[in-house]
């Protein structure tokens, strides 16, 4: 069997080695942020000195793509190539961004809408006026984009797991109508630093930033997989449908 394993390289450019021999919790030791990943596949705490492999077994998960998202999620440059994983990934990617989603609805943005809310208050009338208009129709935007996907683009790929193609549609109309909410909230977080004026209250913004940042590099991730996960598996499956 060919013996699984990535690497990839931190921040700091030190060179970290991935595989599925390895104890999870050393995986988890080397990049916290990882913890994140484990709660969307509904992995619990308490696993003790489980291999990487073992807990994909017990979990009915796959060992590659496992290793995959934790290396997308891990590196500052990821090296985006899917080879290893096949359409048989698919369901398990879907279950995966399905709770993404839901932590970014249930908790991400709940949390960034009471600090945003709590710092808009504390602005004068018209710089309130501005940051709250542009900060709803940013969260109209999310909530449209997650939506799409929710209720378009994951249907549709189930339909060709299930050999019932939906007419009409593939998936370079997602590819199409992806939003750039990413981009979005990098002006907002330019609005936030440059041109807020000093009465607007410091301690609020910090955190206001805080929240935007970690949701603003979850996001990049996120639509990382979409991109070059996701999309080119799907198409592969669309090609062998035909």
């Amino acid at each position: 069997m060919k013996k699984t394993e990535l690497t990839y390289d931190d921040k700091e450019g030190t060179r970290i080695l991935f595989s599925a021999g390895m104890k999870l919790a050393d995986l988890i030791e080397s990049n916290y942020e990882l913890l994140a990943i484990l709660s969307r596949l509904g992995i619990p705490l308490g696993f003790g000195e489980i291999s990487v492999a073992e807990m994909c077994r017990h979990h009915n998960l796959s060992v590659n793509l496992f290793l995959h998202i934790c290396r997308i999620y891990s590196s500052a440059t990821p090296i985006l190539s899917y080879d290893q994983l096949t359409t048989a990934d698919l369901p398990d990617i879907l279950s995966y961004l399905h709770a993404s989603h839901l932590y970014y609805i249930q908790h991400t943005l709940p949390r960034l809408d009471a600090k945003m809310q709590a710092m808009i208050d504390s602005c004068d009338g018209t710089n309130r006026k501005i940051l709250s208009s542009f900060f709803a129709d940013y969260r109209r935007e999310v909530d449209n984009h997650f939506e799409y996907e929710e209720q378009t683009v994951f249907p549709y790929v189930k339909s060709l797991l299930d050999r019932t193609p939906k007419e009409g549609y593939n998936i370079l109309c997602f590819e199409d109508n992806h939003s750039d909410i990413e981009g979005k909230l990098h002006d907002l977080k330019n609005i936030i630093i440059k041109y807020l004026p000093d009465n607007c209250a410091g301690d609020l913004r910090i955190d206001v930033l805080f929240e935007i940042f970690r949701f603003e590099e979850d996001l990049l991730k996120h639509t990382l997989l979409e991109n070059h996960v996701l999309i080119p598996l799907v198409e592969k499956l669309e090609k062998d449908g035909q």
